[in-house]
């Protein structure tokens, strides 16, 4: 088959069994992380800080070992044995939720024990579309599965809510125990049809671990990938859900402009992920990151001189079509452009960079705000993002990289 009629054609029936799976998962961890905030702020804020702090420390700590585990013993058995573990997991804590109530140090257990599986969890999820369809399909399955993703998004909070407000923390347990046992049944079904032979031992899993991390910096594509990513992660994301809403208070505008303003973003974002799902890569995927990068920059320099809210709509929807642009190539081309012996641990990696990157900048961005001005910190976003973006167009070998097109056009 040639490399555009491989681009074209039907993906996998195993990966959309397998999108389907994750979806399902998706959605119960979206009920569980709202019924275990929920539960912890009635405790009071200090309770309800370090419960999700108990998610998100040990995942950071553990990434790195898990994905060099993930990659030594198959990210689709650790991927089995971590949904057996959380369906087990998740039926005690149902079983102590339901007679002993939503205790603090419930919560906290429950927190630490989520971190440490997402820790192994994530990367070896985040590899198993290159395992699932060949490069040139990466394009259109990402964007499938971020499709997927935005919808899940969206009900898993009204769903949270409606299942915590009718049977607390134990029934959001069970939900999530439900869906860890259809992932579990999808997993045991699927067989990966591009998986590639264990990474050879060093005999050291930090060791291992660490090389993840040294081959992820020292290649000419990733490293500039990784660079746009952790920026997009720390000046990007901040803008919609921490800087707009300071804005609209210093503006004196309503939430309702708010709210419609991240509406207009999920909607260009979608665009672009569609466009995707239904073409394949628009072109070389490196450039079309880069300038994805300096539109959603330009977005964001519109909404901090936006003169009113109703163009605060329009600058967000230029941000979502350059979100949507960064986010659906270079996903596919990390995944493409990885060797083959460092799948789990390159997505380790980009996972930590993500996840450092909007835990620092947060707190960076909201403090700068108070100090000077919403305004001021959204230009001081724009103007980083969109330097990003041209020092990304600056690296040859990210900006001319042409895996998963082969001789095709674009």
């Amino acid at each position: 088959m040639s490399t555009a009629g491989t681009r074209g054609a039907r993906l996998p029936g195993s990966y959309y069994l397998w999108l389907a799976g994750i979806l399902a998962s998706v959605t119960g961890d979206a009920v569980f992380y709202f019924a275990i905030g929920w539960a912890a702020s009635a405790s009071g804020g200090a309770v309800a800080g370090l419960a999700l702090s108990a998610i998100t420390l040990p995942r950071v700590l553990l990434l790195l070992i898990g994905g060099a585990v993930s990659d030594r013993f198959s990210a689709r058995r650790v991927l089995i044995a971590g949904d057996a573990a959380m369906l087990a997991f998740s039926l005690i804590l149902a079983a102590v939720a339901y007679h002993l109530g939503a205790s603090p140090s419930v919560l906290i257990v429950a927190g630490l024990v989520v971190g440490i599986a997402d820790a192994f969890y994530l990367p070896a999820s985040g590899s198993m579309p290159r395992r699932l369809v060949c490069k040139e399909q990466l394009p259109r399955a990402l964007s499938l599965r971020q499709v997927g993703g935005q919808v899940v998004n969206m009900g898993g909070g009204p769903l949270g809510g409606l299942l915590v407000g009718l049977a607390g923390l134990a029934g959001a347990a069970l939900v999530n125990a439900v869906t860890f046992a259809l992932v579990l049944v999808v997993l045991i079904v699927v067989r990966p049809q591009y998986e590639p032979p264990p990474a050879p031992r060093s005999g050291h899993l930090v060791k291992e671990a660490w090389d993840g991390v040294s081959v992820a910096f020292a290649h000419p594509v990733l490293r500039p990938a990784l660079m746009m990513t952790g920026a997009a992660a720390g000046f990007l994301l901040p803008v919609l859900l921490l800087l707009l809403p300071l804005l609209a208070r210093e503006q004196h505008w309503d939430a309702s402009a708010v709210g419609l303003a991240i509406g207009a973003q999920g909607v260009g974002m979608v665009a672009v992920t569609l466009l995707v799902l239904r073409r394949g890569a628009l072109g070389r995927p490196g450039l079309l990151a880069a300038c994805g990068l300096i539109v959603a920059g330009a977005g964001v320099l519109g909404i901090a001189l936006s003169p009113g809210a109703g163009a605060v709509l329009v600058a967000s929807f230029g941000v979502g079509i350059g979100n949507g642009l960064f986010a659906a190539h270079i996903m596919p081309l990390v995944l493409a452009v990885t060797p083959d012996s460092h799948l789990s641990r390159i997505q380790a990696v980009l996972v930590l960079v993500q996840s450092l990157a909007l835990l620092l900048m947060n707190n960076v961005l909201g403090n700068l705000a108070g100090f000077s001005s919403a305004v001021t910190t959204l230009t001081v976003c724009a103007a980083v993002i969109v330097a990003v973006g041209l020092l990304g167009l600056a690296s040859g070998p990210l900006r001319n990289n042409r895996t998963g097109l082969g001789s095709a056009p674009g």
